[in-house]
């Protein structure tokens, strides 16, 4: 019997052998082809877009570094006038950062209200989770240029819908990273919350948000540095802000270079500014929450 049994042993093996390298050639069978169907998709979409364009690409590759060319050469014939240009469009840097930074705080305070209800175990009407987690996709799903043309159609220029839209974003952004940390709070403090009689606002306030706070405020950042480029971008659709002026001194061509090229010094270094500020708090906060 005994005998059986190790003679049976090699057989198991090679059939489990046997099983494991067809599942390998299967994946690669289907990797293979997700590769390909990829490829395909790509090489035809770049030849539909290539033959609705104005101009095609191939034609106007070579002249790609024109431009920037033009906008450099402008600028250093011009160099003593930077600084005064700078100085200039400060204001405009202004109004971005503050769209940035209410949007950020919008966004937030409803990226919390999104992932406190639509986190199981913390929800206070579970039944409505897949509702708000629903509500967060499409916030995010949308872009922000869309939502501030639209906006922009309804009430005007300015900072108004760029600060809508980038709000909307950032809450159905947050919502999501939010939810997946409250995920994993623990619940032992919401029970001995819930066993004094607390209302479910006490225990999220006092059970759950000093758990999260530090990464809660780690996204909260990095969404501001996002917001940054988000406001500067749409101010190219009239949502006011630097990236407005930007498209007004790039519309004019040769003769505003210099101050297009001014406007670029100024929004590279607020945005590697913030980027650096804000990598380092963030960097604080999860060493400290790792300690």
């Amino acid at each position: 019997m005994a005998e059986t049994a190790f003679s049976g042993a090699p057989q198991n093996v090679g059939s489990i052998q046997s099983t494991y390298m067809a599942q390998v050639q299967r994946r690669r069978l289907y990797g293979g082809l997700t590769l390909l169907i990829f490829v395909v998709l790509m090489v035809s979409g770049f030849n539909i877009a290539d033959d609705r364009n104005a101009g095609g690409f191939w034609d106007g590759l070579h002249q790609i570094g024109d431009y920037p060319a033009d906008v450099l050469s402008e600028a250093w014939e011009k160099r003593a006038e930077l600084p005064a240009l700078v100085f200039k469009y400060f204001p405009a840097l202004i109004e971005t950062i503050n769209i940035a930074a209410v949007s950020t705080l919008l966004g937030a305070i409803g990226g919390l209200f999104l992932s406190l209800h639509g986190t199981r175990g913390l929800a206070k009407w579970p039944r409505l989770i897949p509702l708000f987690r629903r509500i967060s996709d499409i916030m995010r799903a949308v872009p922000e240029i869309v939502v501030a043309l639209v906006l922009i159609f309804v009430l005007g220029g300015g900072p108004v819908p760029a600060m809508i839209a980038i709000s909307i974003h950032t809450a159905g952004a947050l919502g999501k990273m939010f939810s997946e940390v409250s995920e994993n709070a623990d619940l032992k403090p919401l029970e001995g919350l819930v066993s004094t009689g607390a209302t479910w606002s006490q225990r999220m306030i006092l059970g759950v948000l000093p758990q999260v706070a530090p990464n809660y405020i780690s996204y909260a950042l990095l969404r501001f540095e996002i917001n940054i480029r988000a406001s500067a971008i749409l101010g190219f659709v009239g949502a006011g802000g630097l990236g407005y002026e930007l498209r007004n001194a790039m519309a004019w061509g040769p003769g505003r270079f210099d101050e297009a090229a001014a406007i670029f010094v100024l929004l590279f270094g607020t945005i590697v500014f913030f980027d650096q500020v804000s990598s380092r708090y963030r960097n604080r906060l999860t060493e400290g929450q790792a300690q």
